[in-house]
């Protein structure tokens, strides 16, 4: 005779969102409540909901951090869309729930001294994590090279704070984005690296001197950039860590 088990789900918590920032019509930052006792590694994520339906998104602040930051991308009703375009009603004040437990292991790994950090507009969140606790706890000997890539230059909304981190401490960050589309008219003004992100890796490992013996890459997003990625370095003997998520509905 066999006994069936039986696993409860913990409880949900719910938890306010205290603010809201829209940077295009699709893309927008969310803080919201932490829960007491809720901790998480840098790079792990969180399990969001609202009205029933439940997604995984990274969180881009460290856990010493007061609030949950999010980068959410909205996935239309028509293109599959079904968490976004609740959440894309919502404002400062409304309710979501959260899963009691972070989870992941796309974290960031201390073994190497350079670490390649590729990604696609929000699969740079993981590396806002790492980066900002790291800075917190007040550590060093780590270089943190940073490749993103997007179709449109206002798509990168960490831009700023890299670069702050880049001038005020060069040994830690080199930040590189890079438009795929650059002689659309949103991009007229750019003058930055240009081309898929993934294009530009082989060169930039090179730029940068990096070595298998003292690099791990990183890669975030889209699974096509995450794919190219991994075959062009894997065969090159680099330590390679990916991250699968693509607009997440």
């Amino acid at each position: 005779m066999t006994t069936k088990r039986t696993f409860k789900r913990p409880p949900l918590a719910e938890v306010e969102i205290v603010a809201r920032e829209d940077h295009t019509e699709d893309l927008a930052l969310v803080w919201i409540e932490k829960p007491d006792g809720y901790s998480f590694k840098p790079g792990q994520y969180c399990t969001i909901g609202h009205d029933g339906v439940e997604r995984a998104y990274s969180i881009a602040s460290a856990p010493h951090e007061e609030l949950i930051e999010l980068f959410i991308e909205l996935v239309p009703v028509e293109e599959g869309g079904v968490l976004t375009p609740m959440l894309w009603g919502l404002s400062e004040g409304d309710k979501v729930t959260i899963r009691p437990r972070a989870k992941g292991i796309f974290t960031f790994k201390e073994e190497k001294q350079n670490q390649l950090l590729v990604a696609t507009v929000t699969g740079v969140v993981p590396y806002v994590s790492f980066i900002r606790d790291y800075i917190n706890a007040g550590r060093s000997g780590h270089h943190f090279y940073i490749l993103e890539g997007a179709s449109y230059s206002d798509e990168f909304v960490y831009d700023t704070e890299f670069m702050n981190i880049s001038a005020k401490q060069p040994e830690l960050v080199t930040f590189v984005p890079t438009v795929s589309r650059p002689d659309e008219a949103k991009n007229v003004s750019w003058d930055g690296d240009k081309g898929r992100v993934n294009n530009i890796v082989e060169t930039k490992i090179l730029d940068f001197g990096l070595s298998i013996e003292n690099t791990i890459v990183y890669a975030c997003g889209h699974p096509g950039m995450i794919e190219d990625v991994r075959e062009k370095v894997t065969p090159l003997g680099f330590e390679f860590l990916e991250e699968r998520f693509w607009k997440d509905d």
